[in-house]
């Protein structure tokens, strides 16, 4: 089993401004440790010339109660360098599991619509 050592994004939905009807997801990132439980990779076959990359990978940290509280906020998880979206997340155990996808390519702390 490989180590996990990484940031997962939240994303707090906010109408920015107030009474426009825009709403935006504001990032903030947690750091965590953990396993990789399952690690795979798949080619989709897209409209595009190259295929899309998704990974099929489990990431188990613990489950502390900032993220039970917020385990539906979760947006992605950083990992080996690439931010992956989180597709599901299981509460088990003590432990929070979640399951990667393909690449995170929305909000980020770095993006200009965050603070």
């Amino acid at each position: 089993m490989n180590r996990f050592c990484g940031e997962v994004g939240y994303g707090e939905t906010v109408e920015s401004p107030a009474g426009s009807g825009i709403w935006k997801d504001i990032i903030t990132e947690h750091n965590y440790m953990g396993d990789v439980v399952r690690a795979s990779r798949r080619l989709e076959s897209g409209e595009g010339i190259n295929s899309d990359i998704s990974v099929g990978n489990s990431i188990s940290v613990v489950a502390d109660p900032y993220v039970v509280q917020n385990f539906s906020k979760i947006k992605y998880v950083l990992w080996n360098g690439t931010r992956w979206k989180v597709t599901s997340v299981e509460i088990k155990e003590r432990r929070l599991i979640m399951e990667l996808g393909e690449v995170w390519n929305g909000a980020t702390p770095d993006t200009p619509d965050n603070p």
